[in-house]
């Protein structure tokens, strides 16, 4: 009687006394039904009771190569398939927070250095990119034209000290540009990865959302009071170590409806509570619902 083993590096024929007689390769574990099948025709499955009298037989310092090699195969690959859209949309959202950072950083640093030519202009451009565009577009003289002056109080640089704080301007262009392509990849990737979330949250806060939770599947597994708070993590702290006020609100504050809203923190739960069922569907595979829950909450904001 032949009795056959399947191991991580194939099906081992065995004889009566349980001797390995023939191993017929196992290349890949995801072939192990095919070998197995092989195997069949020459012998029978191992009876359940004699399977550790045959694992004895592995303790053989000849089979321990093998078994590492086989097992290091085994977790390469399982390393590989690992890698998800989870992981590059964590990716993706916290180098757009780190974009947002740096921008503003070095846009601050050029409005300073480019008042010491042309201070007015500071006066009249808000936004740090309208800034950044505003400098590398157009000279002085342009500026001057286009804002009614005929004078300045900054400094006549010569043009080595211009050209410099120009390149400034340029690279914070290309991180503010940068930044957009990365929102727009990860529209792409959301709308066939998590379409109720996205459709719900937006970009920036569904990826977010998935950033901190780290996993849309952690995401779909928390309840919706743990969702409303997240990114409010040190506010929360705050309130359970000294006694403060307890956070409403987390990332989803900067959502559109409860911007809009009176009651923010009452807008806050409920809208926590349909992104825990958006994020759900999602992961579950579940129909498309993003749009009923939105018409929702607007009628319940009016």
């Amino acid at each position: 009687m032949k009795y056959y083993l399947t191991t991580l590096f194939g099906c081992q024929i065995l004889d009566e006394k349980l001797q390995i007689i023939e191993t017929i390769p196992l290349s890949d574990w995801s072939k192990r039904e095919q070998a197995e099948e092989k195997a069949r025709k020459k012998a029978s499955p191992l009876p359940p009771e004699k399977i550790p009298e045959a694992l004895a037989l592995f303790k053989n310092k000849k089979y321990f190569r093998d078994f590492y090699q086989k097992n290091l195969e085994l977790t390469k690959k399982a390393i590989k398939n690992a890698i998800a859209e989870d992981q590059l949309i964590i990716q993706a959202s916290a180098n757009m927070n780190e974009l947002d950072k740096v921008a503003n950083l070095l846009s601050k640093r050029l409005q300073e250095w480019y008042s010491l030519y042309f201070p007015e202009l500071l006066e009249k451009i808000n936004s740090p990119e309208g800034y950044a565009k505003l400098v590398t577009g157009k000279t002085k003289a342009q500026s001057l034209q286009e804002l009614g002056l005929t004078e300045t109080m900054g400094a006549d640089l010569d043009k080595i000290h211009v050209d410099e704080i120009l390149r400034l301007a340029e690279q914070i262009t290309q991180l503010y540009h940068l930044r957009r392509h990365h929102e727009e990849y990860l529209q792409r990737v959301m709308l066939k990865y998590c379409p109720n979330l996205l459709e719900l949250a937006g970009v920036s806060i569904g990826a977010g959302l998935i950033e901190l939770g780290r996993s849309l599947k952690r995401l779909a597994l928390l309840p919706a009071s743990t969702i409303q708070l997240l990114g409010a993590e040190k506010a929360l702290f705050r309130h359970i170590t000294t006694g403060a006020r307890s956070p409403k609100h987390g990332i989803i504050f900067a959502h559109l409806l409860v911007q809009k809203a009176k009651n923010k923190g009452r807008v806050a739960r409920i809208l926590a509570d349909k992104l825990s069922l958006c994020a759900r569907l999602d992961y579950f595979k579940g129909e498309f619902k993003a749009k009923e829950y939105r018409k929702e909450l607007e009628g319940k904001l009016k």
